[in-house]
């Protein structure tokens, strides 16, 4: 009950009584306004409502979570370490463990991508992924290398970079022009071939074709890099098809094309590997990454990097004091991130979530598929511990069944889904055992018999 007029206590927790300030990212802040989703704590697989009431999480926060929520050993060492060291630059100086960090990155990702470059975020990952591979060709002699490839229905965060690239219209309608010189690939979804897939489709590699059309179109020399999920996750989840990532990478091989990986979804677990790029047998040049690697507990990204790359920006005559690379940000580096990155990559092997994540994707395969008999339901798609429902638009009102689908499972079902205009994804955090997953789809029929 409320302890004053203004607030609700509850737990240590306020609920707020003035929402009015707070502009929410990606929301309908309106209405969200007249009927909040408010969190108070979270812990292992759960959420709290302010009242105290457990949200299953299904979609491990933002994709991010994927440890489980405040575990303790991650807990302990960002403690720790604000202790210790709060702060330290990363521009002419450093601290231990971002070598640490980088030394472990470097040891899980693909052969060949051996250096870490630190940032905050998926969006600056893109940014300063998309940076590197224009400055590459720069330093090689290749000036004329400025276009970048994106896909149709691909998302690289909101940074002027990541959006240009990106392929998803509402993120770029509204802002003009962005960057000069981009072009796209087709995304790689075909309901028609592809409905009710389990891993990778069959049908497909073929899209990956297209950018020889591109090269055709621009030729090789102008094109500076290709860059896409090999998951294309916030868009609904799809899947690459069979085949698909290689050929891409023949062909980018063929043309002297930098491939970019945006694994900031798909890294650390998700996938049931370390990287798609281990899953799918495919090394890209460049692989952006964040979310999963401090488990959602302090902001961190990056991008790991080939040796080749690095290399090529270090001119052995060039003076000492000369700067290799124009580009960083105050917080590269942060103790606090790389303190949080040490304890949840041990708290990956230590406990195998990598390996369950795996284990279970054929019983969270086989539990999403069970819904296929549903009236509303109009594909499903899943591969990792991730699973999708696209679900059948309102007439006239596209999105809003989904919208309302994610609503009623907070509120009556208290639980957590996400929502992409009428397409649910759920990607629970890696220690969701078979039961959470179960408890997962019996809630989400719940929820599609109320939309329908």
């Amino acid at each position: 009950m409320p302890d004053t007029e203004n607030q609700a206590q509850v737990g240590g927790s306020t609920q707020p009584n003035d929402l009015e300030a707070f502009w929410l990212p990606f929301t309908p802040n309106r209405h969200f306004k007249r009927d909040p989703r408010i969190i108070a704590r979270a812990k292992d697989m759960h959420f709290f409502k302010t009242d105290g009431t457990p949200v299953l999480d299904g979609t491990a926060g933002l994709w991010c979570s994927n440890a489980g929520h405040c575990r303790e050993p991650i807990v302990k060492a960002i403690q720790d370490q604000a202790a210790e060291l709060d702060f330290a630059p990363t521009f002419q100086f450093s601290h231990p463990k971002t070598f640490e960090v980088a030394s472990r990155l470097a040891a899980m990702t693909p052969a060949g991508l051996d250096y870490a470059f630190f940032c905050n975020s998926g969006s600056e990952a893109a940014d300063s992924a998309l940076k590197m591979a224009l400055a590459y060709h720069r330093l090689k002699g290749e000036a004329s290398r400025t276009r970048l490839i994106g896909r149709s229905r691909g998302y690289h965060g909101t940074g002027f970079g990541g959006i240009s690239v990106g392929g998803i219209s509402p993120n770029r309608k509204f802002y003009g022009a962005l960057l000069p010189g981009v072009d796209h690939l087709p995304d790689t979804y075909n309901r028609a071939e592809q409905a009710f897939s389990r891993g990778e489709p069959e049908w497909g590699a073929h899209l990956a074709d297209d950018l020889e059309k591109i090269v055709a179109l621009h030729d090789a020399s102008t094109i500076a890099a290709v860059i896409v999920e090999p998951m294309a996750g916030s868009t609904g989840v799809l899947p690459p098809p069979q085949g698909y990532l290689k050929r891409l990478r023949e062909i980018c091989t063929r043309h002297g094309i930098l491939l970019i990986f945006d694994e900031v979804i798909t890294a650390f677990g998700r996938l049931g590997y370390a990287t798609a790029a281990e899953r799918f047998g495919v090394t890209p040049d460049l692989m952006t990454f964040a979310k999963g690697v401090t488990g959602g507990t302090v902001p961190m990204g990056g991008v790991m990097v080939s040796k080749e790359i690095y290399d090529c920006f270090q001119d052995e005559t060039a003076p000492d004091h000369a700067i290799d690379l124009f580009h960083g940000y105050t917080y590269s580096g942060h103790p606090l991130a790389m303190a949080a990155a040490l304890a949840t990559l041990d708290l990956y092997r230590d406990e195998g979530l990598f390996e369950q994540a795996l284990h279970n994707e054929n019983p969270m395969a086989d539990a999403a598929h069970a819904l296929k008999d549903h009236a509303t339901i109009l594909d499903i798609r899943t591969i990792g511990l991730v699973a999708a429902f696209d679900m059948e638009p309102i007439d006239g009102l596209p999105g809003k069944r989904g919208y309302d689908a994610m609503c009623q499972a907070f509120h009556n079902e208290n639980m957590m889904i996400r929502v992409t205009a009428d397409t649910i994804a759920f990607s629970p955090p890696l220690m969701a055992t078979q039961d959470h997953i179960s408890e997962m789809f019996e809630k989400f029929r719940r929820v599609l018999d109320a939309v329908t």
